[in-house]
């Protein structure tokens, strides 16, 4: 813009544009808290899903992600064969296990 042109304005304007990392800083700021309240969380839940899937045993009581709940009476690779009920034994994916069922707490009968 010619120097003659200018207006006080647009020379204050100019004069108080941010520098390159006061630009960024907003988007740094936003990143590091989708890290902190998205990536992280998830990453620490994967971690727990594998330990979890790794420790399973035979004779595990386990929920799927599908809600069926059984013991595990048999393992291969990426396969569990879990008993749903007497003489039913079901396949599913390792990955399938959700969890391990809940403890019941037995309360006397009054």
């Amino acid at each position: 813009m010619p120097a003659w042109f200018e207006t006080p304005a647009s020379a204050l304007a100019q004069a108080q544009q941010p520098s390159g990392w006061a630009a960024l800083l907003p988007f740094l700021v936003v990143l590091v808290i989708f890290y902190f309240l998205l990536i992280l969380p998830a990453q620490r839940q994967r971690k727990r899903q594998s330990q979890l899937l790794a420790a399973l045993k035979t004779g595990d009581k386990v929920i799927t992600s599908g809600g069926i709940y059984g013991t595990i009476v048999g393992l291969r690779d990426e396969v569990v064969q879990l008993r749903i009920a007497d003489q039913v034994r079901i396949e599913v994916a390792r990955s399938a296990v959700a969890g391990f069922q809940p403890q019941k707490e037995e309360t006397p009968k009054s």
